[in-house]
């Protein structure tokens, strides 16, 4: 490749491909430490899975909501990146990390695990001592491992000097841990309990993480999330999802990275023999010194390598792969007298206690522990689930059947957890693994990437580093695998890892940190939203989060400003990052901002509550506080 070409072309200090949560992690760190990041994504939204749909003025979470990792304690990778941006943002804790129904009985999953154990002795009442000191030993290890000294790290990236410094510390505790690593959680339970019912359980619980049976989990990965359902808690972002993605994506272009969204990478571009740029479905061309990769393993080696860069013993290794379930996902608004006063705002619903099939469910209603997300006389449904169903049909007419039945069976899955469910729906929605596929870029639909199973876990996946000094990975299908807060931390170990190349600081872990976390009470409400921010601020956000941010929006038909865009920013105070798109788009396009009125013309919440967004007042503040920052 020519050096002509390549200057000539946009270039950067490190193009992330993919903008979920993984790679915007890996994007916020790096612009904040001054490095110049492009992150590019084909949607039109960041998050990935993590983010939001509107219909009707109703929110619904795409998919990755049950949130981890925000809490003083356990494995909060989330708080300890909005630490180290300095980035403060509202979070809701959940009473309670979830409920699963089985077996006709509600076990709910409290802080308190002696609590717990009675839940638990419900179904197993001649066990009870040994889920006591089965949590016990578990508790103690995960102490030792995960709490005192905490590291975010990737296994493949801890510092040699921090681990001794554990085993030192702790060397029973850490030796044990270690030799957790190809154990199965079947034989880990096998230590402790005798009533082989127990396995079915704690399958269930495997399965919601990890989707894989007690069979197939390493220990490792059980020993961790059994202790931290109850250490670290669950969480969800005040005001919807769209904030998690929102505030990364904020800090990236107010260190001024940008955000190519839209836009598809085809390609990883070689020169001298390494992975130096990307090329785009367009045809552009773009080039860094650092590449981070946060996408799939199967479109990583079957799309974006080229073939003569990639030995075929690798090639059939992720080829070789095994997916996680391909999902269904039913977005559904519902009567809130339908849901009972006890319902968690996580459910579990377990249909068959035997095997992982299609009346397995996991239920997310959000809505009652954030008023936000729809009328007070509502409830807002998520419910996810597998499905082992053919969905590549031949007619468009034959999809739309298919997916009309999976909702029937998905709301009378519901309704078995809540009776008169299906009366009580206004409205109803499916996303099929096709969806899935063409929005999340999740391969096949499988929500999860590889499944975590003996075999190919931790570092049976891609490391951090690839095979050359200019290429990393971060992602679902890295070693710490699936769950926003691992995908956190492999975004955190891609950016340390750039960082200690370039030698400047990387993000460690201090006591004196720092909390930009702000835990704040439930119910939240609308008039809640926007507290710490001016009146005039506050007023000009409530508008811009009227937006509906239209997939086919009608407002932009007429116009290359990305009002969609603009709003989704304004929304969660990412006014740099709306100042810039509107003045980019005014100085080409000169200052009259009466092609602004069509827009508003066109804004489906004409139609919705008989008045537009207002867009035209929103772009002249964004205008104003542009120049006056300037």
């Amino acid at each position: 490749m020519s050096d002509d070409i390549r200057s000539a072309s946009p270039r950067y200090d490190v193009i992330i491909i993919g903008a979920g949560i993984s790679g915007l992690t890996a994007a916020s760190l790096l612009a904040r430490r001054g490095l110049r990041t492009a992150v590019i994504d084909k949607g039109y939204n960041p998050g990935g899975s993590c983010g939001i749909l509107k219909r009707e003025n109703v929110t619904f979470d795409q998919g990755a909501a049950m949130l981890f990792g925000f809490g003083e304690k356990g494995f909060n990778s989330h708080r300890f990146v909005f630490n180290c941006l300095e980035e403060p943002i509202d979070i809701i804790k959940h009473d309670a990390l979830y409920c699963v129904n089985y077996s006709g009985k509600r076990i709910i999953f409290r802080s308190d695990v002696r609590l717990f154990a009675d839940e638990l002795a419900k179904l197993f009442p001649l066990e009870k001592e040994n889920i006591l000191l089965f949590y016990k030993d578990l508790g103690r290890m995960y102490q030792h491992v995960m709490v005192e000294n905490p590291t975010f790290s990737t296994p493949d990236e801890v510092d040699p000097k921090a681990g001794l410094r554990q085993l030192i510390h702790h060397p029973v505790s850490y030796a044990r841990f270690l030799m957790l690593i190809n154990k199965s959680t079947r034989s880990l339970l096998s230590g402790y309990f005798k009533d082989p019912e127990v396995y079915k359980f704690f399958d269930k619980l495997t399965s919601t993480y990890c989707y894989t049976t007690v069979e197939e989990t390493p220990a490792i990965l059980a020993a961790v999330m059994f202790v931290d359902n109850h250490v670290g808690g669950s969480y969800y972002p005040a005001g919807s999802t769209v904030f998690l993605p929102g505030k990364l994506e904020k800090v990236i272009e107010e260190n001024n990275g940008v955000m190519l969204m839209q836009k598809e990478v085809i390609k990883i571009l070689f020169a001298d023999a390494k992975p130096a740029g990307v090329e785009l479905k367009t045809g552009e061309k773009l080039y860094a010194d650092n590449i981070i990769y946060s996408g799939n393993v199967w479109s990583l080696y079957k799309n974006l390598l080229d073939p003569p860069y990639v030995s075929p013993e690798r090639a059939k290794w992720a080829e070789d792969l095994v997916p996680t379930y391909p999902s269904v996902v039913l977005y559904a608004y519902v009567d809130k007298e339908v849901i009972p006063e006890d319902t968690l705002p996580i459910e579990m619903l377990v249909g068959n206690p035997d095997q992982i099939d299609e009346s397995e469910v996991t239920v997310y209603i959000f809505s009652i522990d954030d008023k936000t997300l729809c009328p007070e006389d509502g409830h807002v449904i998520t419910a996810i689930g597998p499905t082992f169903e053919n969905w590549e049909t031949k007619t468009a007419q034959e999809y739309a059947a298919k997916k009309e039945l999976e909702k029937i069976r998905l709301s009378t899955v519901l309704e078995k957890r809540f009776p008169g469910f299906q009366k009580a729906i206004r409205y109803a929605e499916v996303a099929t693994p096709r969806t899935l596929a063409r929005y999340a870029n999740k391969y096949g639909g499988s929500v999860a990437g590889p499944r975590q199973m003996l075999g190919q876990h931790m570092f049976n996946r891609l490391h951090t580093r690839s095979e050359w000094d200019t290429l990393f990975y971060c992602g679902e299908s890295t070693v710490m695998g699936t769950g926003t807060p691992s995908v956190t931390v492999s975004g955190l170990s891609a950016a340390n890892a750039i960082l200690q190349k370039k030698k400047l600081t990387p993000y460690i872990f201090s006591k004196d940190m720092k909390n930009y976390v702000n835990i704040v009470r439930h119910p939240f409400h609308k008039e809640d939203l926007y507290q710490q921010f001016p009146a005039e601020t506050r007023e000009i956000m409530q508008r811009a989060s009227r937006c509906q941010f239209c997939e086919d929006a009608a407002c932009m038909k007429d116009i290359t400003l990305n009002i969609r865009g603009i709003m989704r920013r304004v929304t969660v105070g990412n006014f740099v990052g709306a100042g810039n798109m509107i003045e980019s788009y005014f100085e080409g396009a000169g200052t009259d901002e009466a092609v602004l009125s069509s827009c508003e013309s066109y804004c489906i919440q004409n139609m919705l509550s008989g008045s537009p967004v207002e867009i035209r007042e929103i772009v002249r503040n964004m205008r104003k506080r542009h120049k006056a920052q300037k």
